[in-house]
């Protein structure tokens, strides 16, 4: 155990965190995500939900301030609502960093991204669109 990290990071996504350097993004990824075959490195997150997961994520990590966007959510069809998951992300991202940079992001290009991300952590989030990319930055 250590003082300070959120119980659901474990030893494995800590490892990542550190691993990680200026720039390089992670996924949190909701439990229909297709994490296994997009990622390089998969932490499974199953029974932890998209907004404590991204609240533990960015009480260990900055965004990147030199990127145009270091918050990219998978942006729906025309025809479907904002997700109410997303104003819950905003909400944390502000509370934690004040620097967000958000940006929508095509399904399929956000998969092409998603597959050269860091890492993906897959969590059991059952909203749909609840993917979104972090992009890390100076500490």
């Amino acid at each position: 155990m250590l003082k300070g990290i959120p119980k659901i990071v474990s030893p494995q996504l800590l490892k990542i965190l550190c691993e990680m350097g200026h720039g390089d993004e992670i996924v949190i990824a909701d439990g229909n995500f297709p994490a296994e075959t997009m990622g390089k490195r998969v932490v499974r997150a199953d029974g932890l939900g998209g907004v404590e997961m991204l609240r533990a994520v960015l009480s260990l990590i900055p965004l990147d301030t030199y990127a145009e966007e270091n918050f990219i959510l998978m942006q729906t069809k025309e025809d479907e609502p904002t997700p109410e998951i997303w104003a819950e992300y905003k909400a944390v991202a502000n509370e934690l960093d004040d620097n967000l940079r958000l940006a929508n992001t095509e399904r399929f290009a956000f998969y092409e991204r998603a597959k050269n991300a860091y890492a993906v952590i897959a969590t059991g989030e059952t909203a749909i669109y609840a993917n979104i990319i972090v992009k890390k930055g100076v500490i």
